[in-house]
């Protein structure tokens, strides 16, 4: 029995009594989120029944059932989570809610838009590409003091004191540290390089995304990161793949929308403006991959962005 499930009956009363949970608002395929007390967190203890048609919301959701399973189907793949298992969800994704008849979970929203600005956030950036299905058979070495950290931020959280949030983002940030360093003792992502160059590799594709996310507002080619690298354009690409799950181009693009989805955020700027910020030289090519990767145009997303209030 995991740590969730052995919370006793009176703990479990005081959740549900001050997890003020209120139903889900979703409008179209968009989720709006109601942050509590000005903060950028939102953490529910629920039990509703309630379903919930594919929908996003630009939060990073976690899921930890307590009672019972619970289903998230994303990109195809569905996802029974069982109580102490954990899937997180990136900001972005697609997905479709299915609870039991009866059952208890833990379901915690964050905005980590200034954490993913961090220097070093982009070495785990693939890794919340898709959702994250964790166990303690899918990551062994880590899954402890990750279940560890997220029982921390439920604890601040509900502990209602003045300094929760500051509490809750240091735990957050060491949970991605975390996943940071269990990415780059994994022997796994360059399978063909002998183990002594393993991280001399993972040092330079580091140094590469950290030049990435510097310089993307420049006209950026494959030829002139593949120089950068010291690798062959022929090899980088295909190392770059390995090590990120993206084409160079598709990273590229993927950075630019990132950067563009927190600039929409601030009213006082143009979409032009936003595209040439964000390191596209044409409107139409900066519309086009908006909309392919978040569903909606640039114009749609600062509009369902601005229903979201940091209130009860």
């Amino acid at each position: 029995m995991t740590k969730f499930n052995k919370i006793k009956r009176n703990h479990l009363d005081f959740y549900t009594q001050n997890s003020d949970w209120k139903e889900r608002i979703v409008e179209g395929d968009y989720e709006i989120i109601k942050y509590q007390n000005d903060t950028i967190i939102r953490i529910w203890y629920n039990e509703q029944n309630q379903n919930f048609k594919p929908h996003w919301h630009t939060a990073l959701e976690v899921i930890i059932p307590v009672e019972n399973y619970y289903e998230v189907i994303a990109s195809s793949t569905t996802y029974h989570i069982l109580p102490g298992e954990i899937l997180i969800i990136p900001s972005g994704e697609t997905h479709q809610l299915i609870a039991p008849e009866t059952g208890k979970r833990f379901i915690f929203l964050f905005d980590i838009s200034n954490i993913s600005r961090l220097k070093g956030f982009s070495c785990i950036q693939s890794m919340l590409n898709s959702c994250l299905y964790m166990t303690k058979q899918t990551y062994p070495q880590i899954y402890e003091d990750i279940y560890q950290l997220l029982l921390q931020i439920r604890n601040e959280y509900f502990g209602n004191n003045e300094i929760r949030e500051l509490a809750i983002y240091s735990h957050l940030i060491n949970l991605f540290v975390i996943f940071g360093r269990n990415r780059v003792s994994n022997t796994d992502i360059f399978p063909n390089v002998r183990i002594y160059k393993q991280k001399e590799y993972m040092q330079k594709f580091n140094n590469v995304l950290d030049y990435i996310d510097s310089h993307y507002m420049e006209d950026l080619t494959l030829d002139d990161i593949a120089s950068y690298s010291g690798f062959s354009k022929y090899h980088f690409t295909r190392l770059f793949k390995q090590y990120t799950e993206f084409t160079f181009y598709d990273y590229l693009s993927y950075k630019r929308i990132k950067t563009a989805e927190n600039l929409l955020a601030k009213p006082d700027l143009s979409i032009t403006e936003i595209a040439l910020q964000s390191g596209f030289t044409s409107i139409t090519t900066f519309n086009r991959i908006f909309k392919h990767q978040k569903n909606c145009t640039p114009s749609e997303y600062r509009a369902l962005y601005s229903k979201v209030h940091y209130t009860n």
